[in-house]
């Protein structure tokens, strides 16, 4: 989780919203990634699907097929998934997800809809990680205050 929230703080630096991922597989982390959504322009840059991409890069140059990476990987990720991601996740049958704090907004594992068990049938075990909610809380904090150079602006 260390190295999650350590990709959440570069997507600060780079205005992004503050969201870190990692996905590990047998104790090796498989990649790190962050959001990257206001620098492509691109809504579906999250942080867990450009892990996903990455993993997808590895398994194709490696020869391997991603299919047998994922149910032993586990997900760890700052901000509960939104509910594109926590779709992508366990329909890619990763092992488990492990995340900060919820996500009020769009959260897709039980804070707006809960797609891992009621929407979609997984195995994985989604939880949340309750010693770095603060934490997680705070970098949203400092992203939100600060001005957004992508946000619209008044004519």
């Amino acid at each position: 989780m260390d190295a999650a929230f350590a990709a959440a703080r570069e997507a600060l630096r780079h205005q992004e919203v503050p969201v870190g991922c990692v996905m590990v597989r047998a104790g090796r982390v498989l990649a790190t990634g962050r959001n990257t959504v206001n620098a492509t322009k691109n809504a579906t840059r999250h942080a867990e699907l450009n892990c996903v991409d990455a993993i997808y890069r590895q398994c194709g140059a490696a020869g391997v097929p991603a299919a047998a990476v994922w149910g032993a990987t586990d997900v760890f990720v700052t901000v509960e998934p939104c509910v594109m991601c926590a779709a992508a996740l366990v329909q890619l049958g990763v092992r488990s997800v492990r995340y900060g704090c919820a996500n009020q907004r769009f959260g897709g594992c039980g804070s707006v809809l809960s797609v891992p068990g009621r929407l979609l049938p997984t195995d994985a075990t989604f939880v949340q990680d309750a010693e770095r909610v603060d934490e997680a809380i705070a970098l949203l904090k400092e992203f939100y205050k600060g001005d957004n150079p992508n946000a619209p602006r008044a004519e």
